[in-house]
Order: structure tokens, then sequence, then C-alpha cells
């Protein structure tokens, strides 16, 4: 198993989704007030004076609109768009954000950060006077979670490296850059995030024991999701979330969320049925009371046979309360205690989306869609950027699923099954064919869809002439520079 995880415990990434919130025109004015709530204590408990800095100041703060005010003023909207989902901190909002910048309180916290830094000094003088090399990496570790802490970007970084520099332990070097990585996260630092997670992985492959190489799966498939690679985020997500351990990256409610979107988007049917709507660990939360007593027996796990229980639809199952997610894996184990925080969260939504899209249910498709994008893509910072193009993108997931089972669909019969009238299937459709993402033609005079499904073996033969002709052009400019290199020589 490793030892246990170090430098996990910042920065706070929930505060990140709650700068999001307070930003987004989306949020419910009670989700929007909690948040500020939640962040306005987190800053005085935390003394976090560069991130109120950062936030409230009244001409560089993010969260003064017109970039310009006074002290102990809100900010005013301003003209400015919505930031997107990961660059929530680095652009000004849209929306009237009441966080009033106070110049006395930003007095007292950095006046506590002062007297911090003063006693990590002090610890770190006397740790190289009278103790070992262990002491003085844990006193300087304790500077770079400071200013992890406190939010000050660059100078957590720049912390966390001279930290690293001096260990010598493999695993708390994975610790380390998985702490950079959080960094980058929390200010929506796509390329920095991307860099040190190369260098994460590296650092695993080295010899990185099981329960970091199973987290690191989680930082790589969430960047993944970021930068909408959901094909290649799907196999990580949700092979994390029966080894799941991340807290500090995201609750295990927002895994299944994300897994269960890059899934459902991503696989083949085939993948689909195994690894979304028959596993074990989807089921035990987007099921009904008995799939989730078979998931937490044991019994979802003998595979599709185990039972006759069916995820239902949104628009037929009984209203239930919110909750949160129940990690399989945490059960019994002292992990347990970090999902009670958990806000409780509705999935009936996703559950429909995903039971809908299965049985080729489309007009409860085309709802539950509409759902999740409401519930969903709309409130998370890292699905709010790409909440259009997932909606599009399942969209033509459902036209494909209905098209490629005929050869000729009634234009008229095909919206009904959707319910959406023909005008609007005939302009998106179009779309897509346009594009070349569906092989249909659409005759409007006769009211008639025609898919046109290529030959395979035409195909095939196409493939092979078209990658034949490049390689033979290839070969044509290697031999060219071959002659020019040998008459140089002449």
């Amino acid at each position: 198993m490793g030892s246990d995880p170090q430098y996990a415990k910042y920065p706070n990434l929930s505060l990140a989704q709650d700068i999001f919130t307070l930003t987004n025109p989306s949020s419910a004015d009670s989700s929007r007030q909690t948040s500020l709530t939640k962040l306005q204590d987190a800053i005085s408990e935390h003394k976090m004076a560069p991130l109120y800095r950062y936030l409230a100041h009244p001409t560089d703060g993010i969260l003064n609109t017109s970039g310009e005010g006074s002290a102990r003023k809100s900010s005013t909207p301003g003209s400015r768009k919505v930031p997107s989902a990961p660059s929530t901190l680095k652009r000004r909002p849209s929306v009237s954000v009441d966080f009033p910048w106070d110049e006395e309180l930003y007095k007292r916290l950095r006046l506590d950060n002062e007297k911090e830094l003063e006693s990590f000094q002090k610890e770190e003088e006397e740790a190289a006077e009278q103790a070992g090399d262990t002491e003085i990496q844990a006193a300087k570790g304790k500077r770079a979670d400071f200013w992890a802490r406190v939010g000050d970007k660059d100078k957590a970084i720049e912390a966390y490296e001279a930290v690293f520099e001096k260990t010598g332990v493999l695993g708390t070097k994975i610790d380390i850059v998985l702490a950079i990585v959080r960094i980058g996260m929390f200010f929506g630092d796509r390329i920095h995030v991307k860099k040190e997670l190369d260098r994460a992985k590296t650092l695993v492959d080295a010899g990185g024991d099981w329960d970091r190489r199973n987290r690191l799966k989680a930082y790589q498939g969430l960047h993944l999701l970021t930068v909408r690679s959901y094909n290649l985020a799907a196999p990580l997500l949700l092979d994390s979330l029966s080894t799941f351990t991340s807290y500090e990256l995201c609750s295990y409610s927002s895994l299944v969320v994300y897994s269960v979107l890059a899934g459902i988007l991503s696989l083949k049917r085939v993948d689909f049925k195994s690894e979304v709507v028959d596993a074990p660990e989807i089921r035990a939360i987007l099921g009904d009371g008995e799939e989730k007593l078979s998931a937490l027996s044991g019994a979802a796990a003998a595979g599709p046979g185990a039972g006759d229980e069916e995820m239902q639809d949104a628009s037929s199952a009984t209203p239930a309360p919110a909750s949160t997610a129940v990690n399989l894996t945490a059960l019994g184990t002292g992990q347990a205690a970090a999902q009670e925080a958990e806000a409780p969260i509705d999935f009936k939504p996703l559950a429909g989306l995903v039971r809908s899209l299965y049985v080729g249910n489309y007009q409860a498709f085309f709802l539950a869609l509409a759902a999740v994008e409401d519930n969903f893509l709309t409130q998370d910072r890292y699905l709010y950027e790409h909440r259009g193009w997932f909606a599009r993108e399942m969209r033509l997931r459902g036209y494909q699923q209905l098209l490629q089972s005929y050869r000729v669909v009634g234009l008229q019969s095909m919206a009904k099954d959707f319910g959406i009238s023909v005008d609007f299937l005939d302009r998106d459709l179009a779309k897509f064919i346009a594009a070349d993402r569906i092989p249909c033609s659409i005759d409007r005079v006769n009211g008639i869809i025609e898919t046109n499904r290529p030959d395979d073996k035409n195909k095939q033969y196409a493939d092979v002439v078209k990658q034949g002709d490049a390689l033979i052009t290839k070969l044509q400019k290697y031999g060219q520079a071959v002659r020019l290199r040998g008459s140089e020589r002449g």
C-alpha cells in the first residue's frame, strides 16, 4: 500500500468551486450565498491574505468586475463575459458579486501571516543547529503548506520545489508534485497541470506504490475531462471508482458524476453496458433501492444476470431525497469519514440519462439530457465550459444509435421519437451530416432520412490506398534527402 500521502491537505479545491459559484449566472441565489459565506469564513479562519487580495482588492481583485472601486464597497456589474469553468480565477465575472474589500481585515491577515512565517523561520534555524535533515525538511514542508493554504500560487510552488529538491523518498516526491498539480487546478492553469502530471507519471513509473498509482489515475482523468478528452478520461475515472482515496481532489459524489458523463459520451455500447450500466459502484448510486442493496451486498458484481433490477428513467422514478454517493472501498475504513461533509446530490437525472440511452427511450433521453445540463453541467467548474459541446455530442450519439438500426427512417417518426419538431431535427441533423458525423441524407420532399452505410471492404480498400499513397510520398522525400546528402559528400 505504501506510506500515507503527505502534503494532501492544501490547497482546498472546494473553495475554487465556491468562487466559481459566485461568478456563475446559473447558480441559485441560495447557493451563491452559501458559497460566499464559506469563502469568507475560510479566509478568516486560515488567514488567507494573498487569496483575499487576489479576489476582492478594489483595483486588482478578479471579483471586482469594474476593475476599480474603494474599500468596503462591493463590486459592480461589468460587461465582460462569464469566465470559463477552469479559468474562474483568471477573469472577472459578468455578475455582481457581493464580496467587499476590508482594508483593516487584510492588514490583520497579513500581520498573522508574517508572525506565522517568523515561527517557521525560527523552526528551520533551530532544526539546522540542533537537528538533522529530516527536521529541516519538515519545517520547510510546513512553509510550503502555509503558502498553499493562504492561496499564494507562485510562492507555494517555489516552496514545494525547494522541498522536492532536498527529498530523497520517491513517495514523498510524488506527493509534492501532486500538491503542485492541485495548485494549478485551483487557479485553472491547465498548461501547468499537464506538465506536472507528466512529471508525476514519470515518478510513479519509476517505482510508485499502489495507492499513489491509483491517486494519479484520478488526477489524470479529471485533467483530461477539463481539456475535453473524454475518451481518454473515461477509463481512468471509471477505474478510479473502485479504488478512490483522493478526497483532496474531489468528493466521491463528484467522481461518480465525472465518470458517468465521460463514459456515456465516449464508450462503445458494449463497454458502456459493462462499465457504466452494470458497474456495481455505479448501480449502487444510480439504481433504485434494490439495486443499491445488491451492489452493497456484492450481488451486482456477479454481472448483469445477478438480478432483474434496472435503473429507472428520471420521469418514472419514485421521488427520493438527494443523497451522497457511497464509496464501497471506504466502508469499514477511516476514509469513510471523509464523505460525511459531502453535500447531497440528486442523481436521478443522471440515472435517467444512462437508462434512457441504453434502452432507446429517446424522448426521455432528451429530457434527461436537459436536466443533466441544468443540474450538473452548468453548476460544476470543470464541466461548465463544455456544457454546449457535451449536449451536442450526446444528441449526436442518440441520433447515431437510432439511425444505425434502419436503412430508411421517416423524418416525422424520428422527430416524434425524440420529442422534438421536424424543423429542429432537420437543422440539427444537417449540421452533423455536413461535418461527416452521420452517414445519411435527408429527403425533405418525401419526408425521409436515408442512411449511407459504407461497405466495410470498400472502406478498408480505400484506407489501404490512402495510407499507401502517404507512405510512397514519405519514401520519395526520404530518397531525395539521401541523394542530396550523397552529392554533398561527393
